[in-house]
């Protein structure tokens, strides 16, 4: 990713599966800009959380965020991306709990960790997508107090056919997890997002193909179990303390055939109903649709990227934490 950007293992113990660890990255511009300190983000410090058979890539919401004020650092979580081992399942977890010891390595490691002896003193947002958007929602819900505000990238709040879809299939799913947890799911993923994504494929961005397979990771019963777990919460209510926004496409295009409007919109998600989900997130919740965007809203176009950047300044200057 060049000499901006610094790595560091996290040793996370060991699972069933052996030896796991999580990464974090940091942006640390070897010619930093000056930043003046009345920029919306400053003495602010970023983690971000990427989503479902992914890891973070994404050098622009960095310089993003550098350019705000804050200190940006990304996660690459245990069986993912720069933390994937061959002897592991990749993405596989059988509780999203289960993160909460690489977040917390990470806070550590940022000078956040709940048990410091010297708490860093600056203020700490958590930015999460899709997946990563649920799993740091819960865990903002399991740790009252210890972010300032959250922002979501297209979370996965909601499974794609709705809260009656969800319910008829959960009894089924948690069956399967408990018989064959490791058991893989039918693939429904055909390829149509990383289509809109990669450069290979006509999109717009380089990443590593082995860390983010065009068709995703073999999905595992245990896994969708955990998901659904996650959804179901939040539809009951999660009461996070913190101000949060939501980064949405204006729309879905969810089809089992290839249209070009996926290049220009959320073809994973269902988008009106991760926004009434989000309502149920906390007292203080933006939503901000945003015309043309894909389910990575970071990956859009230039001009629905940067209008999704000039939502998150706007936000910022009202609800950053202080």
């Amino acid at each position: 990713m060049g000499s901006d950007y610094q790595q560091a293992t996290l040793p996370l113990g060991s699972d069933e599966e052996g030896e796991v660890v999580a990464t974090i990255v940091r942006y640390r511009p070897a010619l930093r800009d000056l930043v003046s300190p009345f920029a919306p983000a400053h003495g602010t410090d970023v983690l971000y959380l990427h989503g479902w058979s992914d890891y973070f890539f994404q050098t622009g919401l960095a310089e993003y965020w550098h350019s705000v004020g804050a200190r940006f650092h990304a996660l690459d979580l245990r069986k993912y991306g720069r933390s994937l081992r061959e002897h592991q399942t990749p993405g596989y977890v059988a509780d999203l709990a289960t993160y909460d010891a690489d977040i917390e390595a990470a806070l550590a490691a940022m000078g956040h960790g709940e048990h410091a002896d010297r708490p860093s003193r600056r203020r700490l947002v958590l930015m999460g997508h899709s997946t990563g958007g649920l799993t740091l929602s819960l865990w903002a819900a399991r740790h009252p107090g210890r972010a300032g505000a959250l922002v979501l990238n297209s979370p996965w709040l909601e499974f794609q056919t709705g809260g009656v879809g969800r319910a008829f299939i959960t009894p089924l799913v948690q069956l399967g997890a408990r018989v064959q947890p490791l058991g893989t799911l039918p693939q429904v993923d055909l390829g149509f997002y990383s289509r809109s994504v990669s450069a290979n494929l006509g999109g717009e961005w380089s990443y590593e193909p082995q860390w983010r397979p065009v068709r995703g990771f073999p999905a595992h019963r245990a896994w969708l179990n955990a998901v659904l777990e996650g959804h179901a919460a939040v539809a009951a209510g999660l009461d996070i303390d913190a101000p949060i926004l939501t980064l949405l496409s204006k729309r879905s295009t969810i089809l089992p055939r290839w249209n070009e409007q996926m290049r220009h919109s959320d073809s994973v998600l269902v988008v009106d109903d991760i926004a009434r989900a989000a309502m149920r997130l906390g007292g203080t919740v933006t939503v901000a649709r945003i015309d043309g965007a894909l389910h990575d809203v970071t990956l859009s176009a230039e001009a629905p990227r940067a209008a999704a950047y000039a939502e998150v300044t706007r936000w910022l200057r009202a609800y950053a934490p202080k």
